[in-house]
């Protein structure tokens, strides 16, 4: 019996001397079965192989194999001592990815990693099956303390340090994205000149304007150059994803900052205003926007004006904008003032009616003894006294004798009180009044 036992195993031996395997060999394996627990692979030799299912799942569990697929694997053992070959995927792996890291870090390519976890100094990152650090320092060109958190992460990484004994890998995310910079600012210096055209996608708006993507470096293009019309916000001619083209305003090669245009594609309206607006001329508007000082008014796609609120009324100058109009409401405007430089357009809308004050000097002259005229108000300077047309005259404190009294106890609102004109300016908006006992 011990004889033939000799004679199997040195069979067996000149078997495997005549296949050339040895211990730690790697062999290429074909997967002939997949079953709940183990993987069967043909190696070409007269029995097969079994490897544990999950030396070929990756990190969720999933398998990556399929029955047909080649391998490659390592001779674990000639004889598991149950007359098997033991195989082993996973050395097999860390084999060829040790291989792979040693000619990284010898040649200067990047490597695919994983970044699994945050550990004390930065992560560590597992580039197939075996394990690397990243330092805290070598993940952000910035550097400092405050770097990201790319847990989860699949990303290209340098080898900067290697040493297979100690099983020390120490990766850099900063190397690579530099030398990605230092590529991306070559092409974008190609592509980017003031003054010429370039397409990009919108990423973001804020309140001063948007920033744009310009294929790795992003430009600003600031709410004034948006349109030649008022913008009030980003959001109301652009959103986030829009793609089209811009003008490049400047670019400061050292920072790389572009700043970027929209308006300027299109002709500048302002500059054939006068053309088609002159003062005194009276236009129909649009009303785009009431503020607290008055309102805009739009006079073409292009050109807005603005309607002070002391030119709105006649009769009220602190009248809310926002009581009498509301946007969309269309209005005659009379063009006070054209501001090429300032681009600006002030428009008047109680001057396209006639001047109350004008029109109640027409009629009237100084001297005129007016009565039983109504007492509008009481201040410390005078009495306001309402006229016809809707409109105030004045008189003056100077022209009432008090005494040791005040005005406000002389006279009342609601009272009628006779008074002849004084002094009349239509311009100024002022009727000059004197009691008459």
């Amino acid at each position: 019996m011990k004889n033939t036992d000799n004679t199997l195993q040195n069979l067996l031996d000149k078997s495997f001397s005549e296949f050339n395997l040895v211990q730690g060999s790697l062999v290429k394996a074909n997967v002939v079965e997949i079953g709940k627990k183990w993987v069967t692979l043909d190696i070409g030799f007269k029995s097969d192989g079994l490897v544990s299912i999950e030396e070929f799942q990756d990190h969720a569990s999933k398998l990556v194999v399929e029955v047909g697929d080649e391998v490659e694997v390592m001779l674990d053992a000639l004889d598991d001592g149950y007359g098997e070959i033991r195989l082993s995927r996973d050395k097999a792996r860390k084999q060829e990815t040790w291989d792979k890291l040693e000619t990284a870090h010898n040649d200067g390519v990047y490597v695919e990693g994983k970044v699994v976890n945050k550990v004390k100094g930065g992560f560590t990152v597992f580039v197939d099956v075996v394990k690397a650090f990243l330092p805290g320092s070598l993940i952000d060109p910035k550097g400092g303390k405050d770097y990201p958190d790319l847990t989860g992460q699949t990303l290209d990484f340098k080898v900067m340090k290697f040493d297979k004994k100690r099983s020390n890998i120490v990766l850099s995310r900063k190397a690579v994205l530099q030398e990605q910079n230092s590529e991306e600012r070559e092409r974008l210096l190609g592509i980017i000149k003031e003054g010429e055209k370039i397409e990009g996608t919108i990423k973001n708006l804020t309140d001063y304007g948007a920033f744009v993507d310009l294929g790795g470096l992003d430009g600003l293009l600031h709410i004034t150059d948006l349109s030649w019309k008022r913008v009030m916000h980003p959001k109301e001619v652009l959103k986030v994803g829009d793609k089209m083209e811009f003008m490049v305003l400047s670019f400061d090669e050292e920072k790389m900052r572009v700043s970027l245009g929209l308006k300027q594609l299109s002709e500048d309206p302002w500059k054939d205003i006068e053309s088609k607006y002159h003062v005194g001329q009276v236009v129909n508007g649009e009303v785009a926007l009431t503020t607290d000082y008055g309102c805009f008014v739009k006079l073409d796609d292009d050109i807005e004006g603005l309607v002070h609120i002391t030119d709105l009324d006649w009769k009220n100058k602190n009248i809310n904008p926002a009581s009498i109009l509301e946007k969309g409401d269309k209005i005659d405007v009379k063009v006070m003032e054209i501001d090429l430089e300032e681009r600006k357009v002030s428009l008047s809308r109680k001057h396209t009616t006639e001047n109350p004050w004008k029109e109640f000097e027409d009629k009237h002259n100084n001297g005129d003894i007016l009565e039983k005229l109504k007492i509008k108000s009481v201040t410390d300077f005078g009495v306001f006294v309402e006229l016809d047309g809707g409109i105030d005259g004045l008189i003056h404190h100077s022209e009432i004798e008090v005494g040791s009294q005040t005005i406000q106890d002389l006279y009342k609102a609601g009272e009628e009180v006779t008074v002849s004109i004084s002094g009349m300016d239509s311009e100024r908006e002022r009727i000059s009044l004197t009691l008459v006992s």
